[in-house]
């Protein structure tokens, strides 16, 4: 049931005073080896000698993304490079990507996490796991890569993409557990169907651990009926170390290792802490990282926390399913993607007006479709549908060079779109999440 029983187990009392032990080593550890976390000290009026207990947490500043793309690449770092064995990386708004480095024992504490959360729903060494995330700098596959490994399970790594493949293997090599994101997941049973092939009744897999999007109760339940393996909820950031936690077999929250992450719940607006089962921010204190600690991370994900004991025997406190985002940043199949990122590319277009909207909907097979409409220029020589056409495909094409993620564009007349006399509103996401 567990793997590393003596620390799951931890009463309440033991878990915070791991906790003020490790922070007050965190404050200083960031003050004397951070330029950028020593300055923020002391523009705060704090000092480490400040921090004694938990309840001075709220005395320290916020660490926001834009910090990470301000002090790019390395700004931030707490070790000399000759430390740091990894790196990883996200893409940013302004082209810029979030990097983030490993030490050696970094990698080790990111392993040991995700080997509590395999055992905790069930994965062992008598499993094959499907590791059908991608691999490289984003830190998915790789995450699961080693912790399956660790804990001695067989595993596959065939990264996303090439559905037809998944399939094939996963049926003549006897996979039992899949990660990926859940709209993928639909799409392979889906797939599998055209293929002749019943998950449920024609290959072995019994669970699938699924994450790296918002996704519904809903959608777990017909992921479950689709297939007839369990779906269990997994959680992280690209910040923190990609995927960290899951939920365990109870599936009553996912469990946040309290000896390695301080967790908190805030009010996005006003930045005070809510009390224990009220919604709000998601905040993350990093206890043991080396390369890269941060301080009261501000993930912008929303989410409640559950303190309360769990079923399966372990103490530490649980985050229920992310409800959402308190910026404006769209998950897209597992992609982040930011409207800013969106404007950028279409700006760069001569044939392209000014006005713009991004429309996010999920359609009726589980996944993620964005559609870009946009504004024709006055100015633009295009005479025919077939022009309309290849402007279309050349903007399609652009975007997911960037993004990632193929969008539909949708090109209209000039003066179609909505204009607005204050903020505009840009997006509109019609998913039920």
């Amino acid at each position: 049931m567990y793997w590393n029983p003596a620390i799951e187990r931890l009463s309440a009392k033991e878990l915070e005073e791991i906790q003020e032990r490790r922070l007050r080593a965190l404050v200083n550890t960031v003050y004397n080896y951070s330029p950028f976390y020593r300055k923020r000290f002391k523009e705060a009026g704090i000092h480490p000698s400040d921090i004694k207990s938990l309840s001075d947490l709220p005395k320290l500043p916020f660490t926001k993304k834009q910090d990470l793309r301000d002090t790019y690449p390395f700004g931030m770092f707490c070790v000399p490079l000759s430390q740091v064995v990894r790196f990883h990386a996200s893409s940013g708004t302004t082209g810029k990507p979030t990097v983030v480095g490993y030490t050696a024992n970094d990698i080790r504490n990111w392993v040991e996490s995700l080997c509590r959360a395999l055992v905790s729903c069930g994965v062992s060494n008598d499993d094959i796991m499907q590791i059908a995330y991608g691999y490289g700098l984003f830190t998915g596959g790789l995450g699961f890569h080693y912790a399956a490994e660790r804990l001695g399970a067989t595993v596959l790594p065939i990264s996303a993409g090439n559905t037809a493949r998944q399939i094939e293997l996963m049926k003549d090599l006897g996979s039992t557990v899949i990660a990926c994101t859940p709209s993928y997941m639909i799409y392979l049973a889906e797939y599998a169907s055209q293929m002749g092939v019943d998950i449920a009744e024609d290959t072995n897999l019994r669970a699938g651990i699924f994450g790296a999007e918002p996704w519904s109760e809903e959608t777990r339940k017909r992921i479950e009926e689709k297939t007839g393996i369990t779906a269990y909820d997994v959680y992280g950031t690209s910040e923190l170390s990609g995927p960290l936690f899951t939920e365990c077999t109870e599936r009553s929250g996912i469990h946040v290792w309290a000896d390695m992450f301080l967790v908190e719940i805030i009010d996005p607006k006003t930045g005070e802490q809510v009390g224990e089962g009220e919604k709000g921010e998601l905040v993350v204190t990093t206890l043991t990282k080396e390369a890269l600690p941060l301080i009261r991370w501000r993930t912008g994900d929303i989410t409640y926390i559950e303190n309360d004991k769990c079923g399966c025997g372990r103490t530490h406190p649980r985050i229920m399913r992310i409800l959402g985002r308190a910026d404006d940043m769209l998950i897209i199949r597992g992609v982040n993607v930011f409207p800013s990122q969106i404007e950028h590319v279409l700006m760069q277009i001569p044939e392209v007006g000014e006005h713009y909207m991004i429309i996010v909907d999920r359609r009726e097979d589980g996944l993620d479709e964005l559609t870009v409409q946009v504004e024709l220029s006055e100015k633009a020589e295009i005479d025919t549908t077939g022009d309309i056409l290849r402007l279309e495909k050349k903007i399609a094409e652009k975007l997911k060079s960037v993004l990632n993620v193929w969008a539909k564009v949708e090109v209209v007349n000039p003066g179609t779109l909505q204009r607005f006399e204050g903020k505009a509103k840009r997006v509109i996401d019609k998913r039920k999440i």
